[in-house]
């Protein structure tokens, strides 16, 4: 009782720090399907009012959803050699061998990710990913709210994020700078030696012959 009264008399935006975060925890024990005798039946959209982003108990991952209760989506950067990936997870029973096409739409941006039925402790759910510099991922950085709608799995509404909040853009941006030029630690210091030698030379080469 006297935690819920502390949340009451804080200011708004210090609201979220009384909200319990989506918990990895409850996706524990949930049903999927391995081998359906006849075809899925397309579930219903998920409750996304009050949902929010929040940091998951693995590193560089987030994930989205009502305080306390199993996440709707996860996101995280894979940093891949070629390039980095956004990977995306549409946390929803999956059919082994599905594949679809998971669409985000928002700021005038449409994304349309494919994924795949991928194996996870207790069955399968959605989950693709896309380079992270793809410019059809600004739907997800901007400052609208978001549909993420796949076939069979209903529609999660992404609302907007509150200021100082998690957020997908920051996990974006993050990805993205990853693949860019690092800088060169081979630059010597002011007053090096070879650095001075090196200086010489070319003053010299333009000095010309000495008469």
């Amino acid at each position: 009782m006297k935690r819920a009264v502390l949340c009451l008399a804080l200011p708004v935006l210090a609201l979220a720090a009384c909200k319990p975060p989506p918990s990895d925890e409850a996706t524990t024990g949930r049903v999927f399907s391995d081998a359906p005798d006849a075809p899925p039946t397309p579930l219903t959209s998920p409750d996304s009012e009050a949902a929010f982003w929040a940091n998951s108990e693995e590193e560089g991952r987030i994930i989205y959803g009502q305080g306390g209760k199993a996440p709707l989506m996860a996101m995280q950067c894979i940093d891949e050699p070629d390039a980095p990936l956004l990977q995306v997870t549409r946390l929803s029973p999956a059919d082994k061998g599905g594949k679809a096409f998971f669409a985000l739409v928002g700021n005038s941006h449409v994304a349309r990710i494919p994924v795949d039925a991928t194996e996870v402790p207790g069955g399968f759910v959605w989950q693709g990913s896309a380079r992270a510099d793809h410019p059809d991922l600004e739907a997800l950085t901007g400052p609208k709210e978001v549909t993420a709608t796949l076939p069979g799995a209903g529609m999660v509404t992404l609302n907007p994020v509150e200021e100082g909040g998690i957020s997908p853009a920051k996990l974006i941006n993050d990805c993205r700078a990853l693949a860019l030029p690092k800088p060169s630690l081979d630059i010597l210091e002011v007053g090096d030696e070879i650095a001075e030698t090196n200086e010489a030379e070319p003053m010299a080469e333009l000095s010309g012959p000495a008469e």
